[in-house]
């Protein structure tokens, strides 16, 4: 996966907005104002997502390209190095499983205005 298919896929699900708020290099997305999914963008060699704490553990176990999220809550976040070990299919689902459990943690009116989208 590139950087263009990364930013493309994940602007592409529904009340994301794509943001920097800590620098000019961190690319983060969110889905109404709580992060997914975040990145360096002059180096996309990493990308950090959320993922449910027995999860994370399974995938770092699995792939060694995925570790603990860097400078992100441990327990919550996995970093994945973009060396080219990890299928792209497997990376979007990911993506995906992160927003999912954001989306999960919204208020009710959160989702009711998310579902305006």
């Amino acid at each position: 996966m590139n950087i263009e298919s990364y930013r493309d896929f994940c602007i592409s699900m529904k009340g994301v907005t794509e943001e920097f708020p800590f620098d000019k290099n961190t690319l983060v997305y969110k889905v109404m104002g709580k992060m997914f999914a975040l990145t360096d963008l002059d180096l996309f060699t990493s990308i950090n997502l959320k993922c449910v704490p027995e999860v994370g553990v399974e995938l770092r176990e699995r792939y060694p390209a995925v570790q603990e999220g860097y400078h992100m809550n441990k327990k919550h976040w996995i970093t994945l190095q973009m060396d080219g070990s990890i299928p792209d299919n497997l990376i979007k689902a990911w993506i995906e499983e992160s927003y999912n459990l954001v989306i999960q943690s919204l208020t009710k009116s959160q989702k009711t205005t998310l579902n305006r989208f």
